[in-house]
């Protein structure tokens, strides 16, 4: 026992004091594992500032734990020994703060140490883990590690050790977490943080952990490494496992075996700093987002901040998309280093040494080297989904979709690469993974494989047994299918084999009836994005043996019944318009299903969820019907029994049990038991217990994104309560509540609801917000401070009130004006995890339903025609009140002219008056303002005790305008808002509004000054102060100002707002042609227009957005609303322009977004040339390009009487927009970049349909015309020669240019009107075909689209007329220097030299002629003329070759081109192939057996134009 501590001398180890040592049991037992002796369990006299050490420097305190979190860093006496694990107890925590213990290991000696506030301060070699992270130096190197040391709670321990080899490992009561870090410096001291929560330690032990853990530990670690080395191989070639020799230099020789090497080192894969212009960085470097993606699409280029090493994974997970762009997330790797790139627009622009997945292919320096890679597409990949890539030890490239390898993708890559992601398009944020769980992946990978192949997850089941006898009684589809359609895998599967090519006849039934009660479901197995629509199902009674099937199900008129989007048809025609899931929404591996039950009701299912009854007496014997239209191509018949959920009864849980003019929902109807949890929810949410508890997953990292909503619309009076049974306290904020007017199946669920920008009101803390905006602060309730075991209930009265209850007390109303249907909604965010519903939730008693009746409820009716307010009979002592209350008028002095609206002001409601008289002795002028103070509380006239002027006015809180200042009970608020109130005169109009975000808005001369004051209650009056100049005003307030929903007072366009309307005979609808007279904009607009001109005319005054317009009257069937806007000038900084649509939705209430594309509610917008229904592109191409109008074009919407949207440019209608416009819907306009100013046009526009003969009948066309292409043209007469647009750059380009040809003038046309501009703007603007047909016989050509034609003169002795009308139309491409000679002949001749011409002299020439042949007789060949109907051939650059001038008016350089447009007789030509050799098609309407026509007649061509294309 003496020799004891000569051993510790001998090891050269100091053993310091130790517990026990009296004992030599324990000692002993050290000695025997010829260990030295466990060093001192102690902590090191210096420490953090606020640390306290007690208990022989064994316990650490941190000092003032509630007012301060950090400064309580701690380290070890002495440095830790290998396989020591120095252990501490938490013994206090509070609940202040977030974050909690951190602890580790440093190099640094604390004698000398200059402590950091916490251990993530700490350089020169310190590993700190924190939370569920290990930091070295401060920098992240490993996410996801071990137990999250925020959670552990008091009398937990928690360990630190330096391994034998190297390793840093912690310990959590008791248990080894693996390693966390490696190569580690031998000498190390221990480090603990009484960081945030944790305020007290207590070092319990520093010795090695038990044998029996250990080995346990040690076996772990063999069999990760054994999985880990197992998946490299497995997923690798055989070369992966190669030796280290070939890792890149700076290694560090860690073998590319390991999969995880990456993670465990302490060099972490982050974002490089550098990256694209428009990039974000965050999240240390590990999380990369895109700024503006709703503005811009590209610039998002992140690199990594080093190269890749071999075999090591890269791995990104998508955390944000939009819908706004096409393509999406780009990545790959490349040569270039970061810190020398300049970074391109996008990484496919990139020349060199990049090797990038785009889509489904591969790209190598912006060129595609694999087109079909994968069957995965980066396109369509969501949020959360991942991304990863290797590169292999042998040089190969692999790309990973959720953990999937996808194969070999370049077989030689650099040794030097680094990873790079494009944030295109639609891809906004992606974060960079470390810890790959590859359940999760794999989870989402089965998900997606399954969609793409019907085979793929499928568990096999023993009905393979069965015999054949049952087989013929197995649901499967007839052979007889649309044309359009094939049926494979035995009849179990469905497709549209050309679906990109068609978008119908793809009707498929089954092969058999349905029985009683049998579910017939099909799941979507793939799906194109090219067309609008989709799947449709249903039954019908005829026999597909016999039936002739249509092009879609839906133009069936007899025995058929169909759930088409989000409705119902019975033979063709709409039974139910709002009816379950919208079918168009459906993604590829959605389920679809539809049961005839016994009592003859139909039923649909969407995802094996029940919809709800949606027919009834349908028959017995009817087959399932698929319609595979639009976007649906490819369904396939689920009919295993594990594929299929439970048949609901008619009383299951749902939001169909209470579904409208249901048969089933009468009974039962007033039970407390049926308020559950909708099925639909938010991504992070989880509904349990029968739809009754709601929950939030991954509660500690993620904080939204949990949304619920109640499965059926709160009755009045009814109560739905909820019970907070667990929350964390890792989070700031905490549960939401209130209720929404959106249907679940309709709410794209977002982040939180309060980003919900309609129909939704909010209870937040203690402020009420309606559709995202602060109405009210202060409510008697905050939702923040709640804790477990709190109830929170919300009820809508039957006056439309909102009341809510917390732990059964009524907080009294929250607001009112809610609509009839609303749905409760609970976010539970931040720091509420789960609820549940409670047994209270139901009807109320009959006090409760209703809120008391006050007389502001009740509008004012008017005596005098068009007045809205009265000023009240309680006012100064100076004033005398006329007109029946309308005029205020002061008889004397210059103060105690203060006076009174009669009523409180509404939301949103108007108060103004207009100056009657002005007194100049005076100085000073009008006040007006807000006030609480209600009028009746004063005393009786003359109101003596008044204050002389509204600045003194104290009574009660009043907000006011005093010149240009804004002040709130005479203190000073605001200077220099808006106009002056001291510059007024007579006939100027003041007014005053409270808006439903809680502002008060001042109006001079109807112009919004903006928010005066912010916070302003909820009732007040308006008050206005006749003071000094101003001594007479009069109430101008218009009656239009009174609440529509209350009293709706007629108008001219009342009728075309009727429910009827679509019913109604053309003799009925004529008069609404008259309606435009009273078209006009809406007073309520975005922030930066003016009105004028009677609000006739809009104008943008400022900024390049906030201009969105609607007109106060709904659009009329059948009636055109046009605008012609000027583009007073143009801002080099802006792009884009005008874009303009139809809302089905009064404007009234409408939140003005910042640009049209936000509207996200029954709103269709026309922008550039695309059609976009809810922010979402539903079409292409469609019409001219609206970003390229020129000043003066008229622009125009029409809703036909198959509530179809027609947009007409310059009175020409441009087709069907889009289909099923509601009734009434409001024109809007949103003056966006470049147009700044539009006007209403005012004069009488015809009736459309009906008389004009150009109209299309809409009831002839399919429902997808408006994506359907080129239609071809049956018109045999030429295009019309119009040209809208006066101001084409590209026109007067080609027009410079000719003037330099130096060609006679005579040669041209006189009338300008054949001059004809084919650009796209141009071309699209006149609503051009592409094709048209010419002749006797008649024959197709194309219009020379990219080319300027100039009318050429027609000499008088050829038949011009005969020729135009039946002739031919084709096209020749020539040189400049053949122009002069073949215009002086009038005619198309043989070729002759020219200075500008590039072909050689012995091959045919560029202007189209041949050589003669070698044995040919001189002068008796004729040269053959070669011709085209298209200027795509004639084009070419061998007939039309090239050259280069300089423009005049730019002086920049450009590359031109010149043909003819020729009229050619019929039979005078031979049509043969081009003679060229072209393999490749030129032009889809013709083939390349009949694009080249051959004539030798002289004659037998005229010259009707030349054409000019630049470059």
């Amino acid at each position: 026992r003496c020799r004891l501590p000569v051993l510790d001398r001998l090891s050269g180890e100091d053993p310091g004091p130790r517990e026990g040592f009296g004992s030599g049991f324990g000692t002993l037992a050290v000695v025997n594992t010829g260990r030295p002796l466990k060093m001192a369990a102690e902590l090191h006299p210096r420490s953090g500032k606020l640390i306290g050490l007690s208990n022989s420097n064994r316990t650490a305190r941190r000092n003032q734990p509630v007012q301060e979190f950090n400064h309580g860093l701690v380290l070890s006496k002495e440095p830790l020994r290998d396989r020591d694990v120095f252990t501490v107890r938490i013994d206090k925590k509070v609940n202040s703060w977030s974050g909690s213990i951190e602890i580790g290991v440093t190099a640094l000696d604390p004698a000398a140490l200059d402590f950091p506030s916490s251990a993530t301060g700490l350089k020169g070699g310190s590993w700190i883990v924190s939370g569920c992270s290990v930091l070295r130096d401060g920098r992240s190197v490993l996410e996801e590690y071990g137990r999250d040391l925020d959670q552990l709670a008091e009398g937990d321990r928690v360990g630190i050790q330096r391994s034998s080899r190297g390793e840093l490992h912690l310990w959590v009561n008791g248990q080894d977490c693996g390693a966390a870090a490696s190569g580690l410096p031998p000498k190390l001291w221990a480090v603990v943080d009484l960081y945030g929560k944790c305020t007290q330690v207590t070092v319990v032990s520093c010795e090695p952990p038990p044998p029996s853990a250990e080995r346990e530990s040690e076996t772990l670690e063999r069999e990760e490494e054994d999985e880990e080395e197992e998946e490299v191989l497995v997923s690798g070639s055989a070369g992966d496992s190669g030796n280290s020799n070939s890792s890149p230099a700076g290694n560090g020789g860690v073998a590319p075996g390991a999969l995880t090497g990456a993670m465990t080192t302490n060099d972490a894969l982050l974002f490089h700093e550098k990256c694209g212009t428009l990039i974000k960085l965050s999240n240390n470097n590990k999380t990369a987002e895109r700024r503006r993606p709703l503005d811009e699409f590209n610039n998002g280029v992140v690199m990594t901040n080093r190269p890749l090493r071999h075999n090591e994974m890269f791995e990104i997970r998508i955390d944000k998309l939009v819908d706004k762009w096409s393509g999406s997330i780009e990545i790959g790797v490349t040569t270039h280093n970061p810190n020398n790139l300049d970074y391109p627009a996008t990484m496919t622009n990139l020349r060199s040494g990049t090797i990038m997945m785009s889509g489904c292919g591969i790209l190598t320096n912006g060129k595609g080297t694999r087109r079909e890679y994968c069957e995965f597409s980066l396109d369509e990949l969501q949020e959360g989904d991942h991304i990863g890539l290797m590169r292999k030890a042998s040089g190969a490239l692999h790309f990973y979709i959720n953990g999937i390898d996808q194969g070999v993708a370049a077989a030689q890559t650099p040794n030097v690469v680094y990873g790079v992601v494009d944030l295109y398009g639609m891809a906004v944020k992606v974060t960079i993974v470390h810890n790959h769980n590859h359940s999760d992946r794999l989870r989402r990978n089965n998900a997606i494989m399954r969609a793409l192949s019907p085979d793929v997850g499928r568990p096999r089941t023993t009905l393979s047994v069965t015999p054949d006898a049952e087989l013929p009684d197995r649901l499967l589809f007839h052979p007889n299918c649309g044309q359009k359609a094939a049926i494979i895998s035995d009849g179990r599967t469905a497709l549209r084999p050309h679906a990109t090519d068609d978008f119908n006849h793809g009707v498929v039934l089954s092969s058999r009836p349905l029985r009683s009660n049998e579910v017939f479901q099909v799941r979507i197995d793939k799906m194109v994005d090219k067309w609008a629509g989709s799947i449709e199902i249903g039954v019908t009674t005829h026999n597909p043996a016999y039936l002739q099937l249509p092009s879609t199900m839906t133009n069936l008129r007899s025995g058929t019944w169909m759930m088409t989007g989000n409705g119902v048809m019975h033979n063709g025609t709409t039974i139910l318009d709002e009816y379950g899931h919208n079918l168009d929404r459906l993604k590829a591996g959605d389920t679809v299903g539809v049961v005839r039950k016994e009592d003859g009701s139909l039923h649909f299912f969407v995802n094996g969820v029940a919809q709800g009854p949606a027919a009834w007496n349908v028959p017995p014997s009817v087959y399932a019907v698929v319609d595979l239209y639009g976007q649906a191509a490819q369904a396939t018949i689920m009919d295993d029994m594990v594929d299929l959920p439970p048949l609901p009864e008619d009383s299951s849980e749902g939001p169909t049990a209470m579904s409208p003019g249901s048969p089933c929902s009468v009974g039962g109807a007033t039970t407390t038991s049926d308020l559950r949890f909708h099925h639909l929810h938010g991504t992070n949410a989880v509904i349990t217990n029968g739809g009754r508890t709601a929950l939030r997953q991954n509660c500690r990292s993620e904080f939204n994104d949990a949304i619920v909503i109640s499965n059926r619309c709160l009755r009045d009076g009814e109560l739905f309560e909820i019970v907070i049974q667990k929350m964390v306290d890792r989070w700031s904020g905490s549960i939401e509540a209130g209720v929404t007017a959106i249907r679940p199946e309709e709410l794209e669920f977002p982040n939180t609801m309060t980003d919900i920008d309609y129909d939704t009101w909010m209870l937040s803390g203690t402020a009420i917000m309606q559709d995202g905006n602060t109405m009210r602060n202060n409510y008697g309730c905050d939702l923040d401070s709640l804790t477990t075991g709190s109830r929170i209930g919300m009820m809508r009265s039957a006056s439309g009130d909102l009341h809510y209850y917390i732990n059964g007390v009524d907080q009294g109303v929250a607001c009112s004006g809610l609509p009839s249907e609303v749905y409760a909604v609970i976010d539970l965010y931040g720091q509420c995890v789960q609820v549940s519903i409670t047994s209270s939730s139901g009807p109320l008693d009959n006090s409760l339903c209703t809120s008391n009746v006050t007389e502001k409820s009740f509008p004012i009716h008017s005596p005098v025609a068009g007045v809205a307010h009265r000023l009240h009979s309680k006012h100064g002592k100076n004033v005398v009140l006329l007109g029946e209350g309308c005029q205020a008028v002061r008889v004397g002095g210059y103060a105690h002219g203060i006076a009174f609206s009669a009523k409180e002001l509404k939301t949103d409601e108007l108060f103004e008056v207009r100056i009657d008289e002005v007194d100049e002795q005076w100085c000073g002028s009008l006040h007006i303002g807000l006030t609480t103070l209600a009028p009746l509380e004063l005393p009786s006239c003359p109101l003596s005790g008044l204050s002389p002027s509204l600045p003194q006015l104290r009574t009660k809180v009043t907000w006011l305008l005093c010149g240009s200042e804004v002040r709130r009970n005479g203190v000073l608020q605001r200077q220099n808002y808006g106009c002056s109130l001291d510059r007024l005169m007579v006939g100027n109009r003041v007014g005053v509004k409270r808006c439903n975000d809680d502002t008060m808005h001042i109006f001079i001369d109807g112009e919004d000054m903006g928010p005066a004051a912010t916070a302003v209650a909820k009732n007040v009056y308006a008050v206005l102060d006749l003071y000094g100049r101003i001594t007479a005003a009069s109430i101008v307030s218009s009656s239009l100002t009174e609440d529509v929903e209350s009293v709706k007072a007629p108008s001219l366009s009342s009728d075309s707002c009727s429910e009827g309307e679509e019913d109604s005979t053309p003799a009925e609808s004529e008069p609404c042609v008259l309606v435009p007279t009273v078209m006009a904009f809406l007073e309520n607009h975005g922030k930066n227009i003016q009105l004028s001109n009677q609000n006739l005319t809009a104008a943008r005054v400022s900024s390049y957005n906030q201009g969105l317009l609607v007109t106060a009257q709904p659009l009329a069937r059948q009636q055109l609303f046009q605008v012609r806007f000027h583009i007073d000038r143009l801002n080099p900084s802006w792009t884009s322009s005008l874009s303009l649509g139809v809302i089905g939705h009064s404007p009234d209430r409408l939140n003005f977004p910042s640009t049209a594309c936000c509207l996200k509610r029954s709103a269709w917008l026309l922008q550039r040339d695309s059609v976009f229904h809810n922010s979402l592109k539903i079409c292409e191409n469609y019409g001219p390009n609206l970003d390229t109008c020129p000043e003066g074009t008229a622009l125009g919407l029409l809703v036909d009487a198959n509530s179809c949207l027609h947009l007409y440019v310059n009175g020409m209608d441009q087709g069907v927009a889009a289909q099923d416009i509601p009734s009434p819907c409001y024109p809007f306009i949103d003056l966006y970049g470049q147009c700044e100013q539009v006007t209403i046009v005012t004069n009488n526009v015809p009736a459309v349909g009906g008389e004009s003969g150009e109209t299309r009948c809409q009831g002839d066309m399919e429902k997808a015309d408006m994506v359907d292409g080129i239609k071809e043209s049956v018109c045999w007469t030429p295009p019309p020669e119009v040209n809208p647009n006066k101001t084409c750059e590209y026109q007067a380009l080609c027009s410079r240019f000719k003037d330099m040809l130096t060609l006679p003038d005579g040669y041209f046309s006189e009338d300008a009107k054949y001059n004809l501009c084919y650009c796209e703007s141009c071309h699209k603007l006149r609503g051009d075909e592409a094709y048209y047909k010419r002749g006797e016989p008649p024959r197709d050509y194309a219009l020379p689209f990219g080319w300027c034609r100039f009318g050429l003169r027609m000499k008088s002795h050829c038949e011009v007329s005969n020729a135009l009308k039946k002739w031919h139309i084709a096209y020749h491409g020539t040189s400049v220097g053949a122009l002069r000679h073949t215009l002086d002949h009038s005619q198309l001749l043989p070729g002759m030299s020219s200075i500008f011409s590039v072909s050689p002299a012995k091959v045919e020439g560029p202007n189209g002629y041949s050589e003669p042949e070698e044995n040919s007789a001189p002068g008796r060949e004729v040269p053959r003329v070669r011709l085209s109907p298209t200027m795509r051939y004639s084009g070419l650059e061998i007939f039309a070759p090239k050259v280069q001038f300089r423009d005049p008016r730019s002086h920049r350089c450009h590359q031109a081109q010149v043909g003819f447009q020729v009229c050619v007789r019929p039979g005078s030509y031979k049509v043969g192939p081009p003679t060229l050799g072209h393999s490749e098609p030129l032009d889809p309407r013709f083939s390349n057996s009949e694009i080249e026509w051959i004539t030798k007649e002289q004659g037998g061509t005229l010259l009707y134009g030349l054409l000019v294309r630049i470059e």
